[in-house]
């Protein structure tokens, strides 16, 4: 009964797969990579198979349960972009019930690996900017997060101001695509679930695109698994993707 009310709600309510499954050459969903990540308006969704490196195969049901709900679970980091959404406009008005039964439901989804995808990070990064950092990137990308982002995000990762801006852990800082990490730079983000709601100011207007991907790649090369790569070209097609 719950798998079968979980299935209901993530694949016909909640379309889960319209985001989170990649497609084929024709549109249509390729279901033989079902929920192993995608990218749609310009956001990464990222795998919730059950594959424990990639996937989402690691939280335990509270996490999942948490971050459906409010779209943050700790340690985990928070949703945005059209996730955040999802959460604010939708699965925060469902009851527990149903999200215990989309949890039950996503458990069932074979894993899959996301290949490039590694084991996130989970601990923070040094208190001192002078520590923690990095194979070669540009020292520049870390003048502009101690100007806009240090203040929030901490140099470690972890929030003191809301557990929201905590990055410590989360699969965007451990994304080398970094795809994800430009676009709340460049859109910012505004959460209104109850209890969690946080705001980003947009970064887009005030840095340009080879700013925007030097601080992208010092915040993944600090909090991150491996350092990423994104390029000003990157950031100039996500801007137009917007």
């Amino acid at each position: 009964m719950q798998w079968n009310r979980g299935a209901y709600l993530a694949e016909s309510l909640g379309h889960c797969g319209e985001c989170h499954t990649p497609r084929t050459l024709f549109q249509s969903l390729n279901n033989r990579r079902k929920f192993a990540g995608a990218t749609q308006a310009g956001w990464r969704a990222y795998n919730i198979t059950a594959d424990r490196t990639s996937g989402v195969g690691d939280w335990s049901d509270a996490q999942l349960v948490q971050y459906l709900a409010i779209g943050h679970a700790e340690r985990l980091g928070a949703a945005a972009g059209p996730m955040g959404k999802a959460v604010d406009n939708s699965f925060t008005y469902l009851a527990k019930g149903d999200i215990d039964d989309i949890v039950v439901y996503l458990r069932s989804v074979p894993a899959i690996a996301t290949p490039d995808l590694p084991t996130p990070k989970t601990a923070p990064a040094p208190a001192s900017h002078e520590e923690g950092v990095v194979a070669d990137y540009d020292p520049h990308g870390k003048q502009i997060f101690e100007g806009a982002c240090a203040s929030c995000h901490d140099w470690t990762g972890v929030s003191s101001v809301t557990p929201m801006a905590t990055l410590t852990g989360a699969r965007a800082v451990n994304d080398p695509s970094a795809i994800n990490v430009a676009e709340i730079v460049l859109n910012g983000t505004q959460r209104t679930a109850p209890g969690k709601a946080a705001f980003m100011p947009a970064f887009g207007g005030a840095y340009s695109n080879v700013e925007i991907a030097e601080v992208a790649n010092y915040v993944v090369a600090r909090f991150g698994a491996v350092p990423s790569r994104i390029a000003a070209k990157d950031v100039a097609k996500l801007r137009q993707e917007n």
